[in-house]
């Protein structure tokens, strides 16, 4: 009987290992046959969706994630200078090209310090953040930065990266796991934790490309983007110094994104920066 046993559970480990393995190739094969060209970035993307998906997807997120922040603030003049700022934006360089349905929103939460964008085009900015900015070139770094992540994919990036995540999360779960050895738990459940850090680091690398491109975008439209240094002043001195590490934040510390944005200003202006930019 124990010899049974014993054959039983190599058979049943030995398909778990082919399963592992079929559930793994597949993963990959999905993840890096889905390459896509992004002109914007100048850049190989693994994307499955296409921007018409990423459209549909941020206009039906949109009133959700409102709604999460009190809806849009009732001050439409203020809405009217997000709107402006923004198209500016959006019209005075090649964003107008990408396909995107740009639509900026102000959000009525006026405690949360928070700006961000959905899928395809859809950005919104609290005021709570707005508060906090001095001039119109901050506000143009905001939205910059949030545009910045719209037209790198960043959200269908980080879509499929999950699915390829998941899948060899999943493989190495099935692999790992034995349910006659209780202590393979432990192995199963460090699989899944590298897999979610995985992501957080694709997060922080996001944000800095959206400070790079943002520079681009709001100097194109006229715009100091110096200004973006200092909303990450304002930011850093907002949150009173209460973060957690950087290696698990989703976003870089702000004194990091300073010396990032700066030095995406000296690439993109080795020559300085020129006169009548709006601050």
């Amino acid at each position: 009987m124990t010899v049974r046993r014993q054959s039983s559970g190599k058979r049943g480990g030995s398909s778990r290992l082919l399963i592992a393995i079929i559930i793994a190739v597949i993963s990959l094969i999905t993840y890096f046959g889905s390459r896509q060209y992004n002109e914007v970035t100048d850049e190989v993307q693994y994307i499955d969706v296409t921007v018409a998906q990423e459209i549909a997807l941020g206009l039906q997120a949109a009133p959700q994630m409102s709604l999460q922040f009190g809806g849009e603030h009732p001050d439409k003049q203020m809405q009217a200078v997000v709107d402006t700022i923004g198209n500016r934006i959006v019209q005075a360089s090649e964003l107008q090209k990408t396909g995107y349905q740009f639509d900026f929103h102000l959000l009525a939460d006026d405690k949360t310090v928070n700006a961000f964008a959905l899928p395809g085009g859809q950005i919104f900015v609290t005021m709570g953040l707005l508060k906090l900015l001095q001039t119109e070139g901050e506000l143009a770094g905001v939205l910059g930065h949030e545009i910045g992540h719209v037209v790198a994919r960043h959200s269908a990036e980080h879509m499929a990266k999950a699915k390829l995540t998941e899948g060899l999360s999943g493989a190495a779960v099935m692999a790992a796991y034995d349910p006659n050895d209780p202590k393979s738990v432990g192995a199963a459940q460090m699989a899944a934790m590298v897999g979610q850090m995985v992501n957080m680091k694709f997060g922080r690398d996001d944000e800095l490309e959206s400070d790079q491109l943002g520079v681009r975008f709001i100097a194109a439209a006229g715009y100091d983007p110096r200004a973006m240094i200092r909303v990450m002043e304002a930011l850093a001195q907002a949150s009173g110094g209460s973060r957690q590490p950087e290696f698990l934040s989703s976003h870089p510390n702000p004194d990091n994104r300073i010396e990032n944005i700066q030095a995406a200003i000296d690439a993109e202006f080795p020559d300085g920066l020129g006169d009548g930019l709006t601050p």
